[in-house]
């Protein structure tokens, strides 16, 4: 078996990438193909990986111009990218690793984060809702243009995976898959944090500053709680106007080592995480941690978090739901979190059932499986 990872881009930390360093450790010999790659910009592991880059990604490594220049030379070097001499291709994907060039007799197998959200579900951006009448058309242009792209490439998937159950409807709706969808939930490496039992006074966010991830309604719920602290970890295009909006009791921080991170993880009272997401890494890193979640109580958390449902439940629970993405449901989940007993021991042992090497495990099975399927489908059908 002549396997390649394809992973979209390596230019950020994120679960898509968590998700290609753990195809890695299931394909140690398998090299990343990717569309643009930034050393600095993601995590240190992948400076031991074999990394093959298009050749945009000669030319362009930076995120901000990846993004502006995607539409078409991106996704023109994608198409060109040439691994016809592999018998499986494994990708991590929510855009153009579906792209590049295979044998038709080759056997590929699509991690599918979500549907290219561009393409699936343009309203989601705001640059799109709130667009001028020109360019709305330029827009409705280059997505008609890639959905066709898009819708092609991933007919070509034999088997689609997927991180949680929030996702499988989208990708059947998008894709119309071959074959059933296999969820497998994504890693979280408990070895990078640790439980401390004296957990400080203050509540945690950690995350990119972008729109859908609403930290400004946990900032606006907290400068209506003056005396509770508030540690924000991270970075994006909404920094300036969080940071702006943010009163005393909240401080940031960014660029943390990993250690640091651990720390910040280990000693808060909890992490809150008010956004809707397919997966969402970030609340098992809370976990890892022995730490509890207040979380909006849909999407991925679902999959990942048990939810308390009475005081005398939380000795068995991680995470605490709120069930509307407001600044007065979150100032609510916050002001009764401390009736709450949880038990960071059990919180700790739940994310290792989540931990790397069960992800691993479970995606080389399903690979070699499926590959074994693959061949024995060639030989009847050569034999017929």
């Amino acid at each position: 078996m002549k396997l390649a990872i394809v992973q979209d881009d390596i230019v950020r930390r994120g679960g898509a990438e968590q998700v290609a360093l753990s195809f890695h450790q299931a394909f140690p010999d398998a090299p990343v193909y990717t569309l643009a790659y930034d050393p600095h910009a993601t995590y240190e592991e992948f400076k031991q990986v074999n990394i093959k880059t298009s050749w945009f990604g000669k030319l362009v490594r930076n995120e901000d111009t990846m993004k502006k220049l995607f539409f078409p030379f991106g996704v023109w070097a994608m198409r060109q990218l040439d691994l016809t001499a592999y018998d499986v291709i494994l990708q991590s994907t929510t855009h153009c690793a579906k792209y590049i060039k295979t044998r038709s007799d080759a056997l590929i197998i699509t991690y599918c984060h979500t549907p290219f959200r561009l393409v699936w579900r343009s309203e989601t951006y705001e640059q799109v809702r709130n667009a001028s009448f020109l360019k709305r058309i330029a827009f409705q242009y280059v997505i008609n243009r890639l959905r066709k792209i898009d819708l092609k490439s991933a007919r070509r998937t034999d088997w689609f995976v997927t991180n949680s159950s929030e996702v499988v409807p989208r990708i059947e709706q998008a894709y119309h898959p071959k074959q059933p969808i296999s969820v497998i939930n994504p890693s979280v490496k408990c070895k990078n944090f640790y439980v401390d039992e004296n957990p400080e006074d203050y509540f945690l966010v950690v995350s990119r500053f972008e729109p859908y991830k609403k930290v400004d309604l946990v900032i606006e719920a907290f400068n209506q709680m003056p005396d509770k602290k508030l540690l924000i970890v991270g970075k994006g295009t909404k920094e300036n106007e969080l940071r702006s909006m943010a009163g005393p009791n909240i401080q940031f921080l960014k660029s943390l080592s990993a250690d640091a991170l651990a720390t910040v993880f280990a000693r808060c009272k909890a992490l809150i995480f008010p956004q809707l997401e397919d997966y969402g890494i970030t609340p098992l890193e809370a976990s890892a941690s022995g730490r509890p979640v207040i979380a909006y109580g849909s999407g991925g958390v679902l999959d990942t978090m048990i939810p308390v449902s009475d005081i005398s439940s939380a000795e068995r629970s991680t995470a605490l739901f709120f069930n509307t993405q407001t600044t007065e449901a979150i100032i609510h989940a916050v002001s009764i979190f401390d009736n709450f007993a949880f038990n960071s021991a059990f919180i700790r042992k739940h994310a290792e059932s989540f931990d790397e090497e069960q992800f691993v495990m479970k995606i080389k099975k399903f690979v070699i499986e499926k590959h074994k399927e693959h061949c024995e489908a060639k030989v009847f059908d050569f034999v017929n």
